[in-house]
Formats: structure tokens, C-alpha cells, sequence
């Protein structure tokens, strides 16, 4: 094994084989910093005032949902309205299994991620059957009816009250600390996914959904199997949201579908996606601290009028800015270093 640098490249010859790395500073300087301040902030805040915790993982958790979104709106071509679905699937899925048959949060994971996985794949050929308003008026349905059935099935899911006695995640003695690795925690799964998908967008893949996204029929008559683009992104994409449910109930120690099966969890949902800039995935991040950030505030400063306030923000703000938060940055950064790929509304 042998490396070679070499002029803004990495080169690594291994067994016959040679493998490259562009290191140009205007690819990683800018993640690198972002990340950087990203793992910062949780430590600067528990020195400084550790409340404000609970603010960055719901910043965190939010991006990791907007994040797959993403994904599912791309691949498919339409906008899912109904993501807190899976969040419901993995987090009952994950409070069932710890409280009834005591499994450890690594085996609630992946049964969450199975649910998500499972329900995923049987609810995709939505993506295929229905298109536009039938689309989205399905997707947005199936939350609605997962919260009847918690409140019609309540010796199961406790109803209003939800499911409590989750083991927690971590458990340290000290409450401020417990948070800060939550945090850590929460950032970690929204790195990855970040990662994840942003390789899956520079990939041949992210060509062919940009192919179904311009037009099916063109795409299909290339030779694009767009029936597996859309049921393979609407599958991963709907994994990775139950893996964040999961998360909620081992957080929160709790997990009851009528904090987030509603349309209200859906709206911040979709203006971290919309405010951040549709399908841009690093704009699901800034979204998500906007979004999270704006709801804290208002909770604090105007009490009970934040549920007013907050949609009337939210509102102006997508009138003021269409191209959400992160097309602010790409006014100033207009070189796009990955394909920019559009949807059909």
C-alpha cells in the first residue's frame, strides 16, 4: 500500500489497483467548517447554557427527516405529506419492543428500521399509481389514520397518553450531560444521512431520477426502470425516518402518536424542507436550526400566541424568500459543485 499526494488529489495504489481523492480546498473547506461549528455548538452550550440543548437535538431530528424527505421527493418526482408516518412506525415500534419485551436500544433500533423498511416498501407503489393532488392527499391520509387507530387500539398504544417506561438511550446520573449526548447522538444520524444521500445525489442514480423528474415516459423509453428508482428511494427514504422515531421514543423516554402524527409536526416538517430550499439537502440543516430555533423563541417571548405566531412566520417567510434560506447562500456561491435536479410540483 502506498500513497501519493499529489497536486490537490489524494492517491492511494493498493493491490494493483489506484484510487483517487479530489482534497481541492473549495470541495472541503466550507463542509468541514460547517461540521465543525456543528460539533462545537452543543459543547459551547452546555457551558454555557445547557437549556438550550433540547433546542439543537429537535434542530438535529428535524433535519434527519427533511433529509430523507428529500430523497422521496426526488426519486418519486412528488411531495410526501405524510413522513411523521414512519416516525410513528419506529417509535412504536421501538416503545413496544423496550417496554413488553425489555430489548436494548441497538435491537429497538433495528426492528424500527425494519418496520420502516417493511411499511416503506408496501406503501411505494403509491409513488407509482398515484400522481399530484391523489398523491399527496394519500400520503398526508395515513397519519391521520394511524392516530385513530392508537385512540381505537388503546390497551396497545395507551391512546392519548401514549406509551411510556422506554429505557433510555443514555443514562448517566447528570441530567445536563445526558442531553449534551443526546445531542451528539441526534447530530451523528443527521450527519450520516447528510453523507449518505449527498452520495447518492452525485451518483449515476441522481441522473436517472432527473431523468423521471423531467418526464417518465422519456425516461422510461432510455432505458430508466423508473418503477425501481421511485420504489427504491421511497423504501430508503421512509427507513431512515422510522430510524428517527426510535430516536424520539428512546429521548423522550415516551412516545405518543398525537405529538406527532398531526398535521402540526407535519407543517414544521414542511417548511424545514421548503425554508431550507426544496430537495437541497444542506439546506435541511440550516432549515431544521431555523425551524427549531423560531419555535423556541416564539414559545418563550410570546406564550400562548407562539401556535398563531408561528405559521404566520413561517407564511411571510415563504412569500419573502421561494428559494428558502439556502438560496440566499447560492446567490453568492453560484457554482454548484453537484447536479441541481428539479421536481414536478
Amino acid at each position: 500500500m502506498e500513497f501519493e499526494f499529489k497536486r490537490e488529489r489524494l492517491v492511494l495504489h493498493a493491490g494493483g489497483q489506484k484510487w483517487e481523492w479530489r482534497i481541492e480546498p473549495r470541495y472541503w473547506r466550507n463542509p468541514l467548517i460547517y461540521i465543525g461549528i456543528l460539533i462545537a455548538a452543543p459543547v459551547i452550550v452546555y457551558f454555557i447554557y445547557p437549556p438550550l440543548l433540547p433546542t439543537i437535538i429537535e434542530a438535529n431530528l428535524l433535519a434527519a427527516i427533511a433529509i430523507p424527505l428529500a430523497l422521496m421527493t426526488m426519486s418519486t418526482g412528488r411531495m410526501n405529506f405524510g413522513p411523521q408516518f414512519y416516525i410513528g412506525i419506529g417509535g412504536y415500534t421501538a416503545a413496544l419492543l423496550s417496554i413488553h419485551f425489555h430489548l436494548n436500544p441497538g435491537l429497538t433500533m433495528v426492528a424500527a428500521a425494519l418496520g420502516g423498511l417493511v411499511f416503506g416498501f408496501l406503501m411505494s407503489p403509491l409513488a407509482i399509481i398515484s400522481g399530484g393532488l391523489y398523491y399527496s392527499l394519500l400520503t398526508l391520509l395515513f397519519p391521520l389514520l394511524f392516530i385513530e387507530a392508537t385512540l381505537i387500539f388503546s390497551d396497545l398504544f395507551k391512546g392519548d397518553t401514549g406509551l411510556s417506561g422506554i429505557a433510555p438511550l443514555v443514562s448517566t446520573g447528570i441530567f445536563s450531560l445526558n442531553l449534551l449526548i443526546y445531542a451528539f447522538i441526534s447530530l451523528a444520524i443527521m450527519l450520516v444521512y447528510l453523507f449518505a444521500i449527498d452520495k447518492i445525489f452525485r451518483s449515476r442514480y441522481a441522473i436517472q431520477m432527473a431523468a423521471i423528474n423531467d418526464d417518465e415516459e422519456v425516461a422510461s423509453s432510455i432505458g430508466v426502470n423508473v418503477n425501481k428508482v421511485k420504489i427504491l428511494g421511497f423504501t430508503i427514504a421512509a427507513t431512515l425516518v422510522a430510524v428517527v422515531g426510535w430516536f424520539y421514543a428512546h429521548y423522550y423516554q415516551a412516545f405518543s402518536g398525537q405529538v406527532f402524527l398531526p398535521l402540526s409536526f407535519m407543517l414544521k416538517i414542511f417548511m424545514v424542507t421548503m425554508l431550507g430550499g426544496r430537495t437541497q439537502i444542506y439546506g435541511c440543516v440550516i432549515g431544521g436550526y431555523f425551524i427549531a430555533f423560531l419555535e423556541m423563541i416564539l414559545i418563550r417571548t410570546t406564550g400562548d400566541m407562539s401556535p398563531v405566531l408561528f405559521p404566520i412566520i413561517l407564511l411571510i417567510l415563504l412569500l419573502v424568500l421561494p428559494e428558502g434560506l439556502f438560496g440566499l447562500y447560492r446567490k453568492r456561491h453560484y457554482r454548484e459543485y453537484m447536479p441541481t435536479l428539479r421536481f414536478r410540483r
